[in-house]
């Protein structure tokens, strides 16, 4: 899984635990938003199933949604997650990740 993550150029990775109520009712909603998105990823890691993982990039509480480039994360929201702030915060990646490809061109 942590292999996945670093060779993904975007993913959105949901830290969570299913028994989490929010946790649940919160995932479906990022991951219909993020897969609308052809060039970005989504990735679910169970916190109890992978510690390591969680451990790695410091996770605390739950839900905590981490958008990664390559493995450098970008942006971190925990606990109070608004999906229109991290839909904005997406389009402006895919927004320059498409300049970036033009440019290189």
């Amino acid at each position: 899984m942590l292999a996945k993550i670093n060779e993904t150029a975007l993913l959105v990775g949901y830290f969570s635990y299913p028994e989490f109520n929010v946790c649940r009712v919160l995932r479906p909603k990022v991951e219909r938003m993020v897969t609308a998105f052809d060039s970005i990823k989504f990735l679910y890691i169970d916190i109890h199933r992978y510690p390591q993982i969680s451990g790695q990039f410091i996770v605390f509480a739950v839900p905590t949604i981490i958008v990664l480039r390559n493995g450098k994360e970008l942006r971190r929201i925990s606990r109070h997650i608004s999906v229109g702030e991290l839909k904005s915060f997406l389009d402006r990646i895919v927004q320059l990740q498409g300049e970036e490809d033009e440019n290189s061109r």
